[in-house]
């Protein structure tokens, strides 16, 4: 890890604390916001990128216009680096070919390892952001040449496995050699971005947090039920399975984390009286209309350390304003005594 302080050539102006991934994406601060699947995260993107962060936009279960549209309104927004997102649950062969077409800085994928969907991107000139929430996954995503790995730990809202973020982070860590790591999951503030880099992280992914800001499109009431929530009201989605779309690449796997909610604990209780047929059509129709907390609020644990709803601008600048005070105070605790 080679940390050190620039000036960011942003609107804002705002020093930042910069990681030899900065430098490979493009940006100017070790924070990317997460992809949140259909919700509509256009105007979250693009005050990320503003500032000198990653923004991310995802493509789950939208037509590929409504895609197109979202890239096209983003590139008007800002001109700096940003990545798409595209999982396995399931993987849309025809985005994922506008996608390389589109050419943006990074594609990042979930819950599988596709070999075959990396070298797509490199031969496109596309970097590679691989999240992974296993040792397995990791050594797959070194073999198949992955650019930056994210190592998730089972603390995060996104679907994920079980291992926590302070035992996978180190793990990935030292296996990577020079493929830089970022930490994800249980990852709010600068303590969280701290930490990740004193664990050899070289920056962090949040979802969470940028879930609770100004520009989310998520309704109100999602983002009122995390400021007000504890880490044990995030729970992990058992049963979820029969709703979400389903799998169609090999070794795929992953549960999310929510909010509780009546679906919810149906689905961990009583899975058998879920009706699907019933059910998805109303919690699609529900999430496309950027809402769906009534049904699955996706949310980690780091719920617990959220305690307003800011602007993304001012989560990343207080990110890493906490994290350069967080390693000071380290650094003078373990110095030597008066």
């Amino acid at each position: 890890m080679a940390a050190r302080r620039r000036a960011v050539a942003s609107p804002l102006e705002v020093p930042m604390l910069t990681t030899p991934v900065c430098r490979l994406l493009g940006i100017d601060a070790p924070v990317v916001c997460a992809a949140f699947g259909p919700w509509d995260e256009i105007d979250l993107a693009a005050a990320v990128c503003q500032v000198g962060g990653l923004g991310s936009l995802g493509t789950a279960v939208r037509p590929l216009p409504e895609l197109r549209e979202q890239w096209a309104r983003l590139r008007r927004l800002t001109d700096r680096p940003f990545a798409i997102n595209h999982t396995s649950r399931p993987l849309d062969e025809e985005a994922f070919q506008a996608t390389i077409e589109e050419r943006p800085k990074a594609i990042s994928f979930h819950l599988a390892v596709p070999p075959d969907l990396i070298a797509r991107a490199h031969d496109a000139g596309i970097l590679w952001i691989q999240q992974v929430s296993s040792r397995s996954q990791g050594e797959e995503a070194l073999r198949a040449g992955a650019d930056v790995i994210v190592a998730q730990g089972g603390e995060a809202g996104g679907q994920g496995g079980d291992v926590g973020t302070m035992v996978m982070v180190p793990d990935i860590v030292d296996m990577a050699g020079e493929t830089p790591v970022l930490a994800a999951g249980g990852i709010a503030d600068g303590r969280g971005l701290a930490a990740a880099l004193t664990l050899g992280a070289q920056g962090v992914l949040m979802g969470t947090r940028f879930l609770a800001s100004e520009e989310m499109s998520v309704s109100q009431a999602w983002k009122s039920r995390i400021v007000e929530s504890a880490a044990a009201d995030a729970v992990k989605a058992v049963g979820s399975e029969r709703i979400l779309p389903p799998f169609n690449r090999p070794g795929s796997a992953g549960v999310p984390r929510c909010l509780r909610t009546p679906l919810v604990d149906a689905l961990r209780e009583h899975p058998e009286e879920v009706d699907p047929a019933e059910t998805v059509p109303r919690v699609m129709a529900a999430i496309r209309s950027g809402g769906g907390e009534e049904y699955l609020p996706f949310t980690g644990q780091s719920t617990a350390l959220v305690h307003e709803i800011l602007p993304a601008g001012e989560i990343v600048r207080r990110t890493v304003k906490e994290a350069e005070a967080a390693l000071a105070a380290a650094a003078r605790a373990i110095g030597p005594g008066p």
